[in-house]
């Protein structure tokens, strides 16, 4: 089994995540080129607005969708597009054909192109009628470069429903502008390089203020600087889904830098209260304060390398552009703890750091469980944490969870992962903020 590391972690380790997949042996504690070699943040690609289906019911572009599998449901919802002729009469000779086989236009979007249009269909479909006869018939009927997939009811709100209430969503956490990407455009991969790396390295390539579409990859200006990139395979961006994702980060950059205000009071199997709230950059300072107050050891045992460059990544670790954190304040004020929850590529990392005078009474358990619920909420598939052998804090915070588990340990470098399977029971609402008391 095969495993990323987010940034930090990546840092700490010093090479390549290619190498370290193969080879775990030899880990260093370099942290000054691991910005160079990095792969990227992301948000988990599941997080698409549409369930994920099994790989029979899918079809990708029609050059390479040799036989997909008939639907036995009565009718069926596909999503498709073509490219048709920008003259009079191209629709509809489409939508006649369409109406042959007896398929029901639901919506219609059309997306110009310097030639041609793009148009984008929601379907439903008698459901023996098999994706590749579907593609067949609109390409007679002029369509060109078709891409067709099933759909689901989350697809059945308007466009302009669900464009509005993407901005809603960023209008409340500057955490959700890149899942609200991923959701605006389908399946893609969104990753944001900062303008001022940590611990130094290149800067990434510029962009112009209005961004450059370059047919499956668009660059963005990030609001608080550096870049933004979006991919998507064999499916080329139109100008309109520039033009809306444009739209999105640039309210994102007007709104400026912004977290949900709720929080959590929790009581402690001994009487205290704490309080777990979301944490931005405006808690570096009270981060800073708290690594000072920890040992050594315990900052050695999340960081993993020298405990002297730990504040150099905080500043990173709080940016809710990388993923979500979780605070844990005493009720004087003071941070006592800090969860993670960073996107890595395709995979999500959680990290926890809670302070020595405070380890030992369930806050590692609590911040993790919450951490999960988020991944949960956000699509992710499963999560992982880098740590040590000889951690058995951090062990048994994810043996708490209650949920399947895989080990990877060579040289006292342990990655432990939780599948989020359906089966597990996983819910948002099991794991994220609650009432109840902290075990």
């Amino acid at each position: 089994m095969s495993r990323d590391m987010s940034d930090v972690t990546r840092a700490a380790h010093g090479r390549p995540v290619r190498q370290w997949r193969k080879n775990l042996t030899g880990v260093t504690t370099v942290f000054q080129t691991w910005w160079s070699r990095r792969p990227g943040h992301a948000p988990p690609t599941g997080d698409t607005g549409a369930r994920r289906l099994p790989h029979e019911q899918q079809a990708g572009p029609s050059a390479s969708s040799s036989a997909p599998a008939s639907v036995p449901a009565a009718s069926a919802l596909w999503r498709m597009r073509t490219t048709v002729r920008d003259e009079p009469g191209s629709l509809a000779e489409l939508c006649t054909a369409l109406a042959g086989l007896r398929v029901d236009i639901l919506s219609l979007q059309t997306h110009p192109l310097a030639e041609g249009t793009v148009d984008e269909f929601l379907l439903r479909a008698p459901g023996e009628l098999m994706a590749s006869e579907l593609t067949r018939v609109v390409e007679r009927a002029g369509g060109s470069d078709t891409w067709i997939e099933r759909a689901d009811a989350h697809d059945l709100v308007d466009a302009p429903t669900r464009v509005l209430g993407l901005a809603a969503r960023t209008a409340l956490d500057a955490a959700e502008l890149p899942l609200v990407l991923r959701q605006l455009l389908g399946r893609c991969t969104i990753r944001q390089l900062p303008g001022t790396p940590v611990g130094g390295g290149r800067k990434p390539e510029g962009v112009p203020v209005e961004g450059v579409l370059e047919d499956t990859v668009m660059r963005l200006r990030a609001p608080e600087g550096g870049v933004i990139t979006v991919e998507r395979p064999y499916l080329p961006f139109t100008p309109t889904e520039f033009a809306r994702a444009r739209a999105l980060v640039e309210l994102d950059a007007r709104l400026g830098p912004r977290v949900p205000h709720g929080e959590d009071v929790l009581t402690l199997p001994e009487g205290n209260e704490i309080t777990v709230r979301r944490a931005d950059p405006r808690d570096l300072e009270a981060a800073k304060e708290m690594h000072e107050r920890c040992s050594a050891r315990t900052l050695g045992m999340r960081y993993h390398g020298p405990v002297g460059d730990a504040d150099r990544y905080l500043n990173h670790l709080l940016s809710p552009r990388f993923g979500r954190t979780l605070a844990v304040q005493t009720a004087s004020g003071r941070v006592v703890g800090l969860g993670h929850l960073l996107w890595d590529g395709d995979e999500t990392e959680v990290a926890l750091l809670v302070e020595d005078k405070w380890q030992g009474r369930g806050i590692g358990g609590e911040l993790l469980r919450r951490l999960v619920g988020m991944a949960v909420s956000a699509g992710c598939a499963s999560v992982y944490a880098v740590t040590q052998a000889s951690n058995t804090g951090m062990v048994a915070a994810m043996r708490g969870l209650g949920l399947p588990l895989d080990y990877q340990v060579e040289e006292g470098t342990l990655v432990i992962t939780a599948r989020l399977d359906v089966d597990a029971g996983v819910s948002e609402g099991a794991l994220g903020f609650s009432n109840a008391e902290a075990p």
